[in-house]
């Protein structure tokens, strides 16, 4: 006689699991308090204040440039143009120098931060390592020069005796280093894994070979943020194009509107009629303005999501 075990009753386990099934689930999500939900409020209120008494100010250049005379004399230019004219844009964009001035900004700008940017971030990566010999004397010198300088005599004789004079050079040389971006690089390379690098060279990279195919390529917030201090710096420049360069031709778009903003360059020269000469002088500081800055804040949007992490460097440690 074969006996045969009593299978178990899984009855009540299904009635269970349907039950766990069908319990309906509590929200985990947490609520913000009353003071959090104030303290966001207010700061999105700042925020939108800040962000306003920003825009005012260029907002109020654009509309001076594109607005008449009478009504800039008058105070009653905000943000909106009154008198519509385009007289001052007619008169500066219609002449050959300053297009040639334009191209030679953009020329400059472009091999200083590009010469800039070679300096600066070889040096930085060197001074970021600690079993570098002599690392605090180059540190030392590097912040030394960035209270104290030769003065401009003594500059001007050294630039004119290099013979640099009326030559690229004399722009993009000088200041081809900025103390400041050097400390900010220097301090990003600190806090660069060295487990990486450790990896690279067991795998037969040199030091060059590091910086370039495994650093560099996991800089990039820094990098694109150097660029753009360095391209706002070059692109802004004007005092020494107008310390070193004496032929109109070679002048930075800088130097050309400072001219015409000071009355070195007149509306006769410009090719204008005496006539207007007073439309220019009311609104002529509004459009150099805008002539200067219009490529940088074009630029800005393309490096912002770089920018953002970028200023952020230094606050995580490893």
């Amino acid at each position: 006689m074969v006996s045969t075990a009593a299978e178990p009753d899984t009855e009540p386990q299904k009635d269970k699991d349907v039950a766990f099934e069908t319990r309906p689930t509590r929200s985990t999500k947490i609520k913000d308090s009353t003071s959090y939900t104030a303290f966001r409020v207010f700061n999105g209120i700042a925020i939108i204040l800040v962000c306003a008494v920003t825009l005012y100010p260029f907002l109020n250049i654009v509309a001076e440039s594109f607005s008449g005379e009478g009504y800039i004399r008058a105070g009653m230019v905000n943000i909106i143009p009154r008198g519509f004219n385009l007289t001052t844009f007619e008169v500066v964009m219609s002449d050959p120098m300053f297009w040639r001035n334009y191209a030679n900004t953009v020329i400059y700008t472009v091999v200083a931060t590009v010469i800039a940017m070679i300096l600066t971030t070889t040096f930085a990566y060197a001074l970021s390592k600690k079993h570098l010999k002599g690392r605090t004397f180059f540190i030392g010198v590097a912040v030394f020069t960035m209270f104290f300088n030769g003065g401009l005599i003594p500059n001007y004789v050294l630039i004119n005796s290099l013979g640099m004079t009326n030559t690229i050079w004399a722009i993009v040389i000088p200041n081809a280093i900025s103390i400041f971006n050097l400390l900010v690089m220097k301090a990003f390379f600190e806090n660069f894994s060295t487990e990486l690098e450790e990896a690279a060279a067991i795998d037969g990279l040199t030091t060059y070979g590091i910086l370039w195919r495994v650093v560099i390529p996991l800089s990039k917030a820094v990098i694109a943020t150097m660029v753009l201090f360095y391209a706002v710096q070059f692109w802004n420049s004007w005092f020494q194009a107008f310390l070193y360069l004496d032929r109109r031709e070679l002048y930075p778009v800088t130097v050309y509107l400072r001219n015409l903003l000071a009355g070195a360059t007149g509306t006769q020269d410009l090719g204008g009629d005496p006539g207007e000469s007073t439309q220019i002088a009311a609104n002529v500081r509004a459009v150099t303005m805008l002539l200067t800055t219009l490529p940088i804040i074009c630029l800005y949007p393309f490096l912002q999501k770089y920018f953002v992490r970028g200023i952020m460097l230094g606050s995580v440690k490893q």
